[in-house]
């Protein structure tokens, strides 16, 4: 019976292909990629000359199921990978595996790199549990109201994220979870590794300061303080019109100033006379 192994691979630093991921990648029939031309570079690299085959999102709905039956058919054993990292893991992949178990292939893993556990290990936060979401919804609606169920959950939590959207992600931390303590890593195991962390305001702040903030790709490690509500404070019931003209009158004018002053303040001219009216005769029922 044929084996898939799902086979992880550098995230940056090619020297963190493990040698075992390479002898698998050596010895397979085939390896599902899903970029043919970022593993072709890796293949140059070590000097793999394994077939590739293109197992992408747009495309392993129904090249995953042809891919497990050719398994089957040829008798291979078969790997796969993404562009960088651990497949399936916030990238393509699944459909295929899914597809080798409901054939009965064995899937087997080749460990190694993944951005998630890698940026929580520079992180100093308690990741005894954490959650991972991946990319939060582009829409700012949507993107606040996912935020503010993760505060209201409360657990740490890893977000990927790209160059040219990390500020407003970050903004949007900033709005919707005041105080958080995050942990910004980009570049990971690559040359100009960074990792920022701090709370969300002073992290937003150096990284605008940074010139060079949309270049790589990020890695944050979020632990939230539970969002802003804000306070629904009860307005004071409005005052009745008669007890205006009271206070009014209380503050030296006269029946008719009182009315023209809360006319003028926007209150309607027939109401406000009413309200005069009545004024009138509780004055006129104590004289009495």
């Amino acid at each position: 019976m044929p084996k898939l192994y799902v086979v992880a691979t550098p995230i940056g630093n090619l020297q963190d292909l493990s040698p075992r991921a390479r002898d698998v990648l050596e010895s397979v029939g085939f390896i599902a990629c899903e970029d043919t031309r970022q593993t072709m570079k890796l293949c140059e690299v070590f000097s793999l000359h394994t077939p590739l085959v293109a197992c992408h999102m747009h495309n392993e709905d129904t090249k995953g199921v042809l891919l497990a039956q050719r398994m089957l058919d040829e008798s291979l054993d078969a790997a796969l990978v993404t562009d960088a990292g651990t497949p399936c893991i916030s990238d393509p992949g699944y459909l295929f595996v899914q597809a080798c178990w409901e054939r009965g292939i064995e899937v087997l893993t080749v460990p190694g790199c993944c951005a998630a556990p890698s940026a929580i290990s520079v992180s100093g936060m308690d990741a005894r549990e954490w959650t991972f979401y991946g990319f939060l919804p582009r829409d700012r609606k949507e993107r606040r109201e996912k935020l503010q169920r993760i505060g209201q959950e409360g657990r740490l939590c890893v977000i990927h994220e790209s160059p040219y959207r990390v500020l407003e992600l970050m903004e949007a931390i900033c709005e919707t979870l005041p105080g958080s303590m995050v942990s910004v890593s980009c570049d990971l195991t690559k040359l100009h590794e960074c990792t920022l962390r701090g709370t969300a305001e002073d992290v937003l702040l150096r990284m605008r300061a940074n010139p060079k903030t949309e270049k790589g790709e990020y890695c944050l490690v979020l632990s939230p303080a539970k969002p802003q509500v804000k306070e629904n404070k009860t307005e004071p019931a409005e005052m009745p019109l008669p007890a205006r003209i009271f206070q009014c009158l209380v503050e030296g004018m006269d029946l008719r100033a009182a009315q023209a002053c809360l006319t003028e303040a926007g209150y309607k001219k027939n109401a406000v006379k009413q309200a005069a009216l009545q004024v009138k005769r509780v004055m006129e029922e104590n004289v009495e």
